[in-house]
């Protein structure tokens, strides 16, 4: 899906969402019913309303595969982010175990990474355009800054390796979000989804022809379940785009002053 339509506030992307759908429901009864004249009015009624039982369990099944995927990638990139939020917090306050200097510096690295995340990665996660390739120059610059560090006593080699696996967890996190912020429910994926809906729609248009109201209410009736499907499929498309998205919340609250 585009852009503009990912970064819609929710009710306003219902109202879209909708409003496509009952359009197009409305047209489908409208010709169908149009066309039901005479011979054809009799073919049409010889599709049996039992072909609208498989057409719907077909578009459930595609609905769940849908929304399977894209809630599994929306709770991993919460878990993700929750991880690089609890890596960055250790290395925090494992800093202390260098007290001074180093620790000044350990925070400032982190505090830059966290600035530049919320600020740069995350508008750039919305648009599906931050990339891998980009380094983090905060967590690199500490990684370095700890491995040189200068050890006093066995304590403070526990501390350094500590703090190096944790700078580690966190730029491993960090590409997991990068990674997942690229997901999205492909273009085949929702063609098949759109034309199944519009095939059960004709389906119900087909064994209600002789009757224009009540295919009119049938339709909008399954119309109506599609739209809602569709609306929370792409209400979660995106982990980290839109009104319901991933925010950078834990990572500000983890944040050293």
């Amino acid at each position: 899906m585009s852009d503009w339509f990912q970064t819609l506030p929710i009710w306003q992307m219902g109202v879209v969402v909708f409003a496509m759908t009952y359009l197009v429901a409305g047209g489908i009864v409208i010709i169908i019913t149009a066309l039901a004249k005479g011979e054809r009015a009799r073919m049409f009624k010889q599709i049996s309303a039992g072909l609208l039982s498989p057409l719907g369990i077909l578009f459930g099944l595609m609905v769940v595969f849908c929304i399977g995927e894209v809630l599994s990638n929306f709770q991993r990139a919460n878990l993700e982010v929750d991880r690089e939020a609890s890596a960055i917090r250790m290395v925090v306050l494992l800093a202390a175990g260098f007290p001074g200097e180093p620790e000044k510096d350990i925070r400032a690295f982190v505090r830059r990474h966290v600035d530049e995340a919320v600020s740069v990665e995350w508008p750039a996660m919305a648009k599906q355009s931050a990339s891998l390739r980009v380094p983090a120059p905060g967590l690199t610059e500490a990684l370095q800054f700890a491995s040189s560090l200068t050890i006093k006593g066995e304590e403070q080699v526990t501390v350094q390796r500590e703090i190096i696996a944790g700078l580690e967890n966190a730029m491993d996190a960090r590409r997991q979000r990068i990674i997942l912020s690229q997901s999205s429910v492909n273009w085949l994926k929702w063609a098949c989804l759109v034309v199944q809906a519009g095939c059960m729609m004709i389906a119900i248009a087909f064994v209600h022809c002789d009757n224009r109201a009540t295919a009119m209410i049938a339709t909008l009736i399954f119309a109506t379940g599609a739209a809602v499907s569709v609306l929370l499929i792409a209400s979660h498309d995106r982990p980290f785009t839109g009104e319901i998205s991933v925010k950078p919340d834990v990572l500000l609250q983890v944040r050293p002053e």
